[in-house]
């Protein structure tokens, strides 16, 4: 220490102060003599800046420059902080930087910024650093990139901007100028410029989020030629988010490219594959992967198996998903809930309910416990099945395990017993929904408004329609008419007709719809109504059908009216007899939104 004291004599006046009671931060920003010293004397107006600041604690800037102000340009900044010949600190740097900025009419420029904030940077003055290049952007906003980038360039002296790069790509993707982060490390690239690993990582984080999977991976492979190190995660999340938009042979494409950047294919990566197959009904390619990680010695795992009996149960090949159930302790695995719901929903699914229900007792006699999932995907399939009994024995089980019953519980049985006609229990169903807080939709009330019609209850369906009105809800062409239908049936056509109107504000009535009338006009014997309701539907290019026609033969049988009988009968070419006139409504009603037989 003395030794470097002697050699450097300003270093001795340097303790001597602080032994005086100075700052002794003074101490890391004191420097020899600088060989640029000589510039002084070229430019006065540098001269007279740097001799203020460096003796801003004996006399105020004001008074020092206050008659320069107006002769100070922002290149004298920029030269005063690059050259800075009396080697000012850092801190007294940005002191006077910010002291100016309130003078004016001086202005800083893009140029005096990227100074301030390179020497900072270069000083061990991040956070300083940053909250600069922060309130640059917040000035500059998107598309600046390229003029900032080129300040920096410019400015930056002898030091490697790496550290201030960061911090303006970090400030782009705060500021949400993510096309401007972008830009910023390309321009990196064509500068041939130290990759800043922390925002590139964070930017490739942001568009990895992002909707855009195809701009995601055109950006990673960008960096990872400018030698960002490979990462299986990234590649896991590529394949994800091709799959999740169904671009699976993108997907596989960059599954693929795992090995050519010498990663191997995790788990996760085959499994992530092999789910975007079975969920697009491609279980096949799936199953060729399955054998892939097999012969890559890739342990398959119990997520692996799950998602293959999911795209079975889906595909309806419920033998071999059952063959792939059984199969897993063989390997040492142990279904999890996710895979007894799944098998449990292909048989439901496919109105195997009994064997759905042969597994949820396995599920719990392995001490596996089932989740709300689970127990709906059970209820919704027993109520299809018109096993309300036992759909009410699984609601207990719900409750017995602690569970809250959701909308989809609730409407399911409600759906179950409208079905079967227990209108009173769906009517507890819904006092449950509305005492749980549970809001009904559209689907419940549907569900109340066809079992209401379907009894002949039209008083209630009526009721249950007003109430969906209410609620916010539109009735849809399927809602109307079945209104419709269940009041012509009841003979109160006139009802029909007057809910014919509030649908025609909506939308179209299609033949369905006129069907039900006709039917309603015909059973009444009113058959000059009907033949008009006929030629209204022409006007309206509804254009009639097999169960029209049918409608009209039988009403004109009935009423007697035999030359309208045979005349209509021989010009369509139809049949007469009622038994296939209700054959043909009968498949109406299973082919119709609404599932309802016009008898």
């Amino acid at each position: 220490m003395a030794a470097a004291m002697k050699a450097h004599p300003r270093l001795v006046c340097c303790f001597s102060t602080v032994a005086a009671g100075a700052r002794i931060n003074s101490i890391a920003w004191y420097a020899p003599p600088s060989p640029n010293q000589h510039l002084l004397e070229a430019d006065p107006i540098l001269k007279t800046l740097s001799e203020a600041i460096k003796d801003a604690n004996f006399k105020p800037l004001d008074t020092s420059i206050g008659k320069l102000i107006t002769s100070i340009r922002p290149r004298h900044i920029v030269d005063l902080i690059n050259v800075n010949p009396l080697s000012i600190s850092p801190p007294s740097l940005l002191s006077f930087f910010q002291w100016i900025s309130s003078r004016p009419p001086f202005r800083h420029t893009v140029h005096s910024y990227c100074a301030m904030a390179i020497c900072l940077s270069s000083n061990q003055m991040q956070s300083e650093a940053q909250t600069l290049i922060k309130f640059l952007i917040s000035r500059k906003g998107k598309e600046s990139a390229s003029s900032v980038i080129d300040a920096i360039l410019q400015t930056k002296g002898t030091h490697e901007p790496i550290s201030l790069i960061n911090d303006l790509m970090n400030a782009y993707i705060d500021s949400g100028f993510i096309s401007d982060a972008i830009q910023c490390f390309r321009l990196i690239r064509k500068h041939r410029l130290s990759i800043p690993f922390q925002s590139t990582r964070r930017l490739l984080e942001n568009q990895l989020k992002s909707n855009t999977s195809g701009s995601a991976w055109g950006f990673y492979s960008e960096v990872l030629e400018y030698g960002f190190p490979p990462n299986i995660y990234v590649f896991n999340m590529l394949i994800h988010s091709h799959c999740k938009e169904g671009k699976l042979k993108e997907a596989k494409l960059i599954f693929d490219e795992i090995r050519k950047w010498g990663l191997r294919p995790s788990v996760v990566s085959f499994n992530t594959l092999i789910n975007g197959y079975c969920k697009s009904g491609i279980t096949e390619e799936g199953f060729r992967l399955k054998r892939a990680m097999e012969q890559s010695n890739v342990a398959l795992d119990v997520y692996t198996y799950t998602v293959l009996i999911n795209g079975l149960c889906k595909d309806g090949n419920l033998s071999n998903a059952r063959q792939l159930f059984d199969e897993m302790p063989e390997r040492g695995l142990v279904p999890n809930k996710v895979t007894f719901t799944s098998l449990i929903n292909g048989y439901c699914r496919n109105s195997m309910v009994d064997i759905a229900m042969e597994i949820y007792r396995k599920m719990q006699k392995q001490n596996v416990k089932p989740d709300l999932v689970t127990y709906n995907t059970l209820i919704n399939g027993l109520c299809k099945d018109g096993e309300m009994m036992e759909a009410k024995n699984i609601l207990n089980d719900i409750i017995g395990m602690g569970l809250k019953p959701d909308k989809i519980t609730y409407t399911s049985l409600l759906d179950g017993y409208c079905k079967e006609g227990e209108m009173e229990s769906a009517l507890k169903m819904k006092e449950a929904m509305i005492r749980e807080r549970i809001e009904l939709d559209d689907v419940a009330f549907t569900a109340l408004i066809s079992g209401f019609c379907k009894d002949g209850q039209m008083e209630g369906a009526e009721r249950m329609f007003g109430e969906m009105l209410r609620a916010g809800f539109k009735g849809d062409d399927a809602t109307y008419t079945m209104m419709i239908d269940g009041f012509c049936k009841k003979g109160n056509v006139k009802m029909g007709f007057k809910l014919l109107k509030e649908m025609q504000k909506n939308g179209d009535p299609n033949v369905i719809t006129y069907n039900a009338l006709m039917n309603g006009l015909c059973k009444l014997g009113q058959m000059k109504n009907a033949k008009m309701l006929l030629e209204a539907m022409l006007n309206l290019k509804v254009v009639p059908d097999d169960i029209t026609y049918n409608i009209l033969l039988e009403g004109h049988r009935r009423c007697g009216n035999l030359g309208d009988f045979e005349n209509l009968r021989h010009e369509k070419g139809l049949v007469s007899d009622y038994a296939c006139y209700n054959s043909l409504v009968s498949s109406l009603g299973k082919t119709s939104k609404y599932h309802r037989n016009h008898r």
